[in-house]
């Protein structure tokens, strides 16, 4: 086990972030086809940064570097193949999915340094509910030590287009822990998965969504008035 370098990256922006929280389950094909658009809108400068915060249904997704034999149960979910970073991973009910879409070129440009501004928005985020979340060297995402043992509590995996950020987080907030068994999460078959409320706090999603924005402000900047 290697602790990563803390790093506190400049990544504050000159406008407001416009923040979004879906109101039902959105598949993912729709929110990549919308991702897609806001990118470009983004780029051209015809719309604000967004940071859209929602569920999806149950689902695998494979990233860049996704290794076919790490998916163990191909037909338990739909599987979608996906142009973020990373391996494989799973979203569904009860996990905090927010794509964050920003304009990584006015905001540095550093690709590790907006990575390590994910990490430690997910770090803040899970400090407000007493949870020490971690970094590692080799492995990426947000981790819990518990006991002699090791579980991850969020993933990431971005993409950057025209010098747009999209894809995002994932924050297990409350859900189906068993649905992860189908696939080997983020290629890391040494440990395990957890949530929040698998750590024995009754946290709701709401809850996590106000600590989340609460931390967003911390590593990135103001968000617009709703």
């Amino acid at each position: 086990m290697v602790l990563r370098e803390h790093i506190i990256p400049k990544l504050t922006g000159a406008s407001p972030v416009a923040w979004e929280i879906a109101p039902a389950f959105v598949p993912y094909p729709e929110a990549v086809a919308r991702m897609d658009r806001e990118v470009k809108q983004i780029a051209e400068g015809s719309a604000p940064e967004r940071v859209w915060l929602l569920e999806h249904p149950p689902l695998y997704t494979a990233g860049t570097s996704a290794d076919p034999k790490d998916l163990v149960m191909p037909d338990r979910f739909p599987v979608f193949q996906t142009g973020r970073g990373g391996q494989y991973t799973y979203h569904g009910p009860g996990q905090r999915v927010a794509y964050v879409m920003l304009n990584l070129a006015q905001r540095g440009g550093d690709v590790r340094a907006f990575v390590a501004g994910l990490e430690q928005w997910l770090i803040d985020t899970l400090d407000a509910f007493n949870v020490k979340g971690e970094r590692r060297e080799d492995r990426v995402g947000v981790w819990v030590k518990r006991g002699d043992r090791e579980d991850k509590i969020a993933a990431l995996g971005i993409r950057v287009r025209h010098g747009v950020t999209f894809h995002g987080i994932s924050l297990n907030v409350d859900p189906d822990l068993d649905h992860f068994t189908g696939i080997v999460p983020c290629g890391v078959p040494e440990h395990g998965v957890t949530s929040l409320v698998d750590l024995g706090l009754p946290v709701t999603m709401a809850d996590a969504d106000v600590a989340l924005e609460a931390a967003f402000r911390k590593t990135f900047g103001s968000i617009a008035d709703r």
